[in-house]
């Protein structure tokens, strides 16, 4: 209950200070988000109950109409999640990702800089397929295992935080904002990028992070406080070799759907029906790895979280909100690109520090998408850098649930998580900039 009354106390406090610059709708708006958020950072309502409430609270006090914020909740691109989630938990059922885990572990030294490296590669290979909070639960164990001493369990913990952070880029499905910026693409008639396109633009981003931070991380350690780490890779079986040939089958399949520039080949297939496809398979007898009851495993929540985070984009646009916004701070719209992609960046990693990085996104795509409309391509890169900025927030618990589950080990204080991440979240700012002004134009 405490927390729901701090949530009413901040939207209150949201609601006074917007009427001074804003219209009482638009303040109204601002508060309710206020308040959602809130609730999502505090805990007070479990995360599902809490991203199904915007159907309530937005018809009942006059900001949309009920059938403008259900309609975001079956979007197309969320049947692309699903398919994508459901060849995630065939995954998890065959133990296919202890294989790969082990896999990539074995590559690098027994050191605690070749560990360090191992664990955050390892974490964003797999944050890049399967979800980020899984994959930080199933390595907190092991980094919380291979040292006593308590300053290389942290960089262990960090490392595979950070690391889950920056893999889940890589693919669209690997994180919701990427999802929600897709979503709200779809939903202006603009361009999204392919699944193959997508990795091929974010895949710079992603190694040069993991190439510093690990390299940050790893400054000054002491190799002989490592324990012996197991390197012994688990022999695959049956099941898990037809997975691996599905798997393949699939990356195979958005390759070559994947459209090439300039030329534009590819099949001309719907992604989100591929992945759809490839989800029911794993139901199919005889090919597939699932029953129905292991769609209990399906992160409902995470989908309702999807519709509440269009919702909240759609009500910015249709209040007009985000275009009064986007007025308010119209100097960003006079400043050469690069430095306009800089800016955007840094204000969205260091925003997302104290909200969800999904709802920020929420926020943030409609108001920036004022400036993009405007803009062509660069609009849409904007929009990108503003989406993989969301998730290179790395300071505080708060931004990103890697982190916060990586904080639950008790072995991480807050200040020094904050120390660490503020130059990883300077050189994702810098990193994201860069690789899109240089490559995505």
């Amino acid at each position: 209950m405490r927390g729901l009354m701090i949530a009413l106390l901040v939207a209150v406090g949201f609601f006074a200070a917007a009427l001074s610059i804003f219209t009482a709708q638009h303040a109204l708006l601002l508060a309710v988000v206020a308040f959602l958020v809130t609730i999502w950072t505090n805990g007070a309502l479990p995360l599902g109950v809490v991203s199904l409430l915007p159907l309530l609270l937005f018809p009942s006090l006059g900001i949309l109409d009920v059938n403008a914020v259900a309609s975001n909740y079956s979007k197309t691109i969320i049947f692309l999640f699903i398919g994508g989630f459901m060849m995630a938990i065939a995954v998890e059922k065959t133990g296919l990702h202890h294989y790969f885990s082990a896999k990539l572990l074995s590559l690098f030294p027994n050191t605690a800089t070749g560990i360090i490296y191992a664990l955050a590669i390892t974490s964003a290979f797999l944050s890049a397929l399967l979800s980020n909070t899984t994959i930080t639960l199933m390595l907190m164990p092991i980094g919380l295992f291979l040292s006593e001493n308590i300053r290389l369990k942290v960089r262990f913990l960090l490392s595979i935080a950070y690391g889950a952070s920056i893999g889940g880029i890589i693919t669209p499905i690997g994180t919701a904002p990427n999802m929600l910026l897709l979503g709200f693409l779809d939903e202006h008639q603009l361009t999204a990028p392919s699944f193959g396109e997508w990795m091929v633009m974010v895949s710079p981003v992603a190694f040069l992070m993991l190439l510093f931070v690990p390299f940050w991380l790893s400054r000054s350690v002491k190799d002989e406080c490592v324990k012996e780490i197991i390197t012994k890779v688990p022999l695959l079986d049956a099941t898990q070799k037809r997975l691996i040939w599905i798997l393949g089958a699939l990356a195979l399949l958005l390759l070559v759907n994947t459209p090439i520039k300039p030329y534009y080949l590819g099949l001309g297939l719907n992604e989100k029906l591929i992945l759809l496809g490839f989800g029911l398979l794993m139901f199919m007898p005889r090919i597939g790895f699932l029953e129905w009851e292991d769609t209990r495993d399906l992160p409902y929540e995470i989908i309702f979280l999807f519709g509440a985070g269009f919702s909240i984009a759609t009500a910015f646009t249709q209040t007009g909100l985000a275009a009064d916004i986007a007025h308010k701070i119209s100097f960003i719209s006079t400043m050469p690109l690069f430095w306009m992609l800089v800016l955007v960046a840094l204000f969205v990693s260091f925003s997302t520090e104290v909200t969800s990085n999904t709802a920020l996104t929420s926020i943030a795509l409609p108001i920036f998408y004022e400036f993009a409309k405007d803009m062509g391509d660069d609009g849409i890169i904007m929009m990108m850098v503003a989406t993989i900025a969301a998730s290179y927030a790395f300071m505080l618990p708060i931004a990103t649930p890697p982190n916060a589950i990586v904080m639950s080990s008790r072995v991480i204080k807050v200040g020094e998580m904050a120390r660490v991440g503020v130059i990883a979240n300077f050189a994702g700012v810098l990193i994201v900039a860069v690789v899109a002004y240089i490559f995505w134009r």
